[in-house]
């Protein structure tokens, strides 16, 4: 069977704007009293700089929008930024959008029939064979199991793949609860917009995709949710979820490298999903990390925010872009289950 290689990404992104001026050009006015207060501790220690909005707080307040107008705007916003994404890794792979065996689309952030699959098949000038799959509600995790489906049809049929994982979380800006909810509050002060894409193809130069494996517990699958309400999608985001990171992510991340025959000394690149910064920490504290292993993370939790599914591809864009590129990269993302996905890359020249 072939060995499926990430040969190109692809990233496109909205406009950005300071996380301060956010705060102060937007959330400060839509929070009152005590709820203002916290909200600004929140927004402050929330390790994120900039961020980047299709639909800006700044221009419109969506918090009361229904999800039907919510829904038509996603299908406006989101073909371009994907269509942007794609076009980029397909060109950094060499190839054409004709040759494309499975075309895999993850978001969780909007849904329409016909849907971004489609309609981005349809302009990017995809075959008219092209198998495609649709990934939706997996949220921040999705893009390891997207990687994982591309990668087994690679292996499988010998072609290339395409994955797409695109959000827009800024249409999904909640109006203000009667009570104190700060699960909102801390969506709302890390949630941001991105569309990336990853060609994989048969054998060749890259990184070739080794493994993807998960773990879920289910017991404690109310920590993270993501429900459909009628003024949007709402995010449920448990304080516990640190916690059951820290029971679980030694054990995956040191099962996937020793099934490869190797050890977390022998991996150079960690690209690790920035739920927050508490996160980070006890991924950092339980795999006894050096110095920096997570610069990578941490700076795209700052200049990006949390993007959901995206991130951690753009976290993964950023590694290879660096002087010296990793050679084995370990890829980490967690999200409603609660789920832990992982995956590893090793380089091939």
């Amino acid at each position: 069977m072939a060995v499926p290689v990430i040969a190109g990404l692809g990233t496109a992104q909205p406009s950005s704007a300071d996380q301060d001026e956010l705060w102060t050009g937007f959330f400060a006015g839509h929070y009152s009293g005590a709820t203002r207060a916290l909200a600004r501790r929140i927004f402050a220690n929330s390790g994120v700089s900039r961020r980047q909005a299709a639909v800006s707080p700044l221009r419109e307040d969506v918090s009361e929008w229904p999800t039907e107008r919510r829904m038509r705007r996603y299908q406006v916003e989101a073909l371009p930024l994907g269509r942007e994404a794609a076009g980029r890794a397909l060109a950094s792979a060499g190839l054409a959008a004709g040759d494309v065996g499975l075309f895999v689309v993850c978001s969780c952030t909007g849904y329409a029939t016909p849907g971004l699959d489609i309609m981005l098949a349809r302009d990017l000038g995809m075959a008219p064979d092209t198998q495609r799959m649709f990934v939706g509600h997996m949220g921040c995790y999705a893009a390891l199991p997207g990687l994982g489906a591309a990668g087994d049809f690679v292996a499988a049929r010998g072609r290339p793949a395409l994955l797409l994982c695109a959000e827009l979380t800024s249409l999904h800006i909640q109006p203000v609860a009667a009570r104190v909810d700060t699960q909102q509050i801390v969506s709302h002060a890390l949630f941001s917009d991105a569309a990336v894409a990853a060609v994989l193809v048969p054998d060749g130069r890259g990184y070739a995709l080794r493994e993807v494996t998960a773990l879920t517990d289910t017991s404690t699958a109310d920590h993270m949710t993501w429900e459909v309400t009628d003024t949007g999608f709402r995010m449920g985001l448990s304080p516990k979820v640190p916690k059951v990171l820290s029971k679980h992510v030694r054990g995956l991340a040191d099962g996937l490298i020793a099934r490869h025959g190797a050890d977390r000394s022998a991996v150079d690149g960690w690209a690790v999903h920035p739920g927050g910064p508490r996160i980070l920490d006890v991924v950092e504290r339980e795999l006894a990390l050096p110095d920096r292993a997570l610069a990578a993370s941490r700076e795209t939790l700052a200049g990006h925010g949390n993007c959901s599914s995206p991130t951690v591809l753009l976290i993964l864009d950023r590694l290879l872009r660096q002087p010296v590129p990793p050679q084995r990269v370990v890829m980490l993302a967690f999200g409603p289950g609660l789920t832990l996905y992982a995956a590893l890359l090793e380089r091939r020249d």
